[in-house]
């Protein structure tokens, strides 16, 4: 399967809303010699225009000769290269030669792709999941927030010759087997809170989850049940779509492994171009493998001779396997992490992945034979008798959603030319993420990741919560139960962002009541229904400022300078610890200004007073509005609402009581009704 440079030859381009891929079946699989090198073959040549290997212009061999035109002849960024000068294969070649890590790229590059890139096409009538905003189940679309920066590829808005700079931020893709537990809510909303608030920071930012679902653990799972692996996980992902919705987490891209097109496609291509560059190789071995962590343990890594993340005894497995060359890649590895050019946070985490990179890699074993496997996962390319390892496959999807395979804008934008590249893991899978995937990546000649932002686990009674362990916390039992503000405020307010954390519901509880009801909701309440009264609903002009307003503008600045420090740390816990300073400071300004007494005095010196005090009081609390939008999104649009104000022209806290005179204010709904927790007999 092959794309022309002019666009022609491959399947049609989605439209905004994701309408119109199609794929046929793949072609037969390319043979690589050893090396690498494509053979030649026949020139091919575009069916629209005629054009080809022509001009000097490289068109591969083997290319399919059943895709269909491109609509408009072509691609969204450019109608037609051929003889329009460099094209972009050549320009992602003269990129590759400069980036770090020496190898650049195959020939041809993502735009011009081998054959054969899927062994297991999607069952029939299902096609790939667009490219789009999701929410709950079924992937439906929403509009993008109003804090999204209008950049080139917006899908409503159209295009703007000025860019925000570009990050990219995950989650790992949770496994499928089960339904999802609190553990897999936390690393959302973190990965979520982080998102919304690079955006609210005037960054373009690609969010990207989905599921994991070509393991052996979902096969087992669908065996002691009695179903096929398919209808396991096509049932279970809709729990963990259902909760993406019920969370209100802002993906731009849910991407499933094992029937998206994208994936099956750039899984493949991952993997011949570690073949080309020299770094697989089989052999056999026999090695202590869990299946519930979908990993081989060393002896000397057990715990009493079981899993430390499971407890269990791993099974001894022995058969022929794919390796690929780990080994290699040790000092490039460690010159990244002690360089800062790949960022682990915390610190923690990247001393002790330098310590485990410094001690030496041993090659890893990347593929396993279709009997153990059950014929379910992507088979090696060339091989039917092997599939991927699941976390080879599985990591492959942070790029492949973005297109790269076909020359997509999004991977240009999102990944090659990032500013970050964000992926946000729990810590029992840091070292696939931090020293396999770059290594992967160092292999393919493809761009790193910047940071890789370590969070712990959510335990109950010091246990990882876990389906295998029978310990887990049902999220949409909590969102059902309490409300999603609640669920979304304890994770990220009283949740460890890095370390691990007891989960209890008495404590959910009693933080949602302290900080949201009592806090927060009392404070908008108070003052929208002292504006409403005293002054008819519109913000006055100040009065003369004294002493309590000075104090409330420096804790005003504090808070927002500590928020943003925060954040850009991804300590998202101390982050809503600053922006709760500024709440209680508010909230003490009101008891030390008490407007009901100046209303009650009446003379011009009182009436004064109040108007300073009702217009510092808008203005903290608009602020506040404004802080809480990457946490807390409904709530804080709702404050802002309540406050007259648009939630795109806020300014900032160095300009923070600007345009707020004769805003119109109206009295604030309940916004955090209080849980009460039935007595215990």
């Amino acid at each position: 399967m092959q794309r022309f440079l002019c666009g022609s030859g491959w399947s049609r381009r989605a439209g905004p809303s994701g309408e119109g891929r199609s794929r046929p079946s793949s072609p037969p699989p390319l043979r690589l010699p050893p090396g690498g090198a494509p053979p030649p073959g026949p020139e091919r040549r575009c069916r629209v225009c005629g054009a080809g290997s022509a001009g000097n212009r490289s068109v591969f061999p083997n290319a399919s000769a059943g895709f269909p035109p491109a609509a408009g002849h072509g691609n969204s960024r450019n109608p037609h290269r051929l003889g329009r000068g460099e094209g972009k294969a050549e320009r992602e070649l003269r990129r590759a030669a400069r980036r770090p890590g020496g190898r650049g790229r195959l020939p041809g590059g993502p735009a011009a792709r081998a054959p054969a890139a899927r062994d297991r096409a999607a069952p029939p009538g299902r096609t790939p999941p667009p490219v789009g905003r999701i929410s709950g189940a079924g992937g439906v679309r929403r509009a993008l927030p109003w804090w999204r920066p209008v950049v080139a590829h917006h899908p409503k808005l159209g295009t703007s010759t000025t860019m925000a700079a570009a990050s990219f931020i995950s989650t790992t893709i949770p496994y499928v087997n089960a339904r999802p537990h609190v553990g897999h809510a936390l690393e959302f909303v973190q990965s979520d809170a982080f998102a919304r608030y690079a955006a609210m920071s005037g960054r373009d930012v690609y969010f990207l989850s989905g599921s994991d679902e070509n393991s052996l653990k979902n096969v087992l799972a669908a065996d002691k049940e009695g179903i096929s692996a398919r209808e396991l996980v096509d049932r279970n992902v809709v729990f963990f779509e259902k909760m993406v919705g019920d969370l209100e987490i802002d993906l731009t891209r849910f991407i499933r492994t094992s029937v998206d097109a994208d994936h099956l496609e750039g899984a493949a291509e991952i993997w011949r171009r570690i073949a080309a560059a020299g770094d697989l190789y089989t052999k056999d071995y026999e090695g202590l493998y869990c299946v519930g962590c979908e990993q081989f343990y060393a002896p000397a890594e057990l715990v009493d001779g079981k899993c430390p993340e499971h407890l269990v005894e791993p099974e001894t497995i022995s058969e022929r396997n794919y390796f690929f060359r780990l080994s290699r890649y040790q000092d490039r590895l460690l010159e990244l992490l002690e360089s800062g050019e790949l960022r682990i946070v915390p610190e923690t985490r990247l001393n002790e992945v330098t310590s485990f990179v410094r001690a030496g890699l041993a090659d890893i074993s990347i593929s396993r034979s279709m009997e153990r496997a059950r014929g379910w996962g992507i088979r090696v390319p060339e091989d039917p008798e092997q599939v991927m390892y699941v976390w080879i496959d599985a990591l492959t999807n942070y790029i492949n959603a973005l297109g790269w395979t076909r020359g997509d804008e999004h991977y240009e934008r999102f990944w090659e030319n990032a500013e970050h590249r964000v992926h946000v893991v729990g810590k029992g899978v840091t070292r696939f993420h931090a020293v396999y995937w770059p290594a992967m990546l160092l292999s393919a000649g493809l761009p790193l990741p910047t940071e890789i932002v370590v969070h712990g686990y959510i335990t109950a009674s010091g246990q990882k919560l876990s389906k295998s362990l029978g310990n887990v916390v049902d999220p949409t039992d909590l969102i059902d139960r309490f409300g999603t503000d609640a669920v979304r405020y304890f994770l990220l307010a009283d949740v460890s962002p890095f370390g691990d954390a007891d989960f209890s519901e008495e404590r959910l509880v009693q933080r949602y009541n302290t900080d949201l009801a009592n806090g927060l909701g009392n404070l908008l309440s108070r003052v929208t229904s002292m504006i409403v009264r005293y002054r008819d609903g519109a913000v006055p002009a100040p009065g003369p400022v004294e002493r309590p307003e000075e104090e409330l503008t420096a804790q005003l600045l504090e808070s927002d300078r500590a928020m943003h420090a925060a954040m850009e740390g991804y300590d998202h816990r101390e982050a809503l610890a600053k922006v709760w300073d500024l709440v209680r400071r508010t909230n003490a300004y009101v008891d030390e200004r008490a407007p009901w007494h100046l209303a009650k005095a009446g003379d011009d010196a009182s009436n004064a007073a109040l108007d300073t005090t009702l217009h510092h009081l808008a203005g903290a609390v608009r602020q506040i509005g404004r802080l809480l939008q990457p946490f807390l999104p409904r709530p804080a649009a709702a404050v802002l609402e309540a406050l007259g104000s648009d939630p795109v022209k806020v300014p900032g806290a160095d300009r923070w009581l600007e345009d707020l005179t004769g805003t119109p204010v109206s009295k604030a709904r309940a916004l955090f009704p209080r849980i009460e927790v039935p007595a215990e007999d």
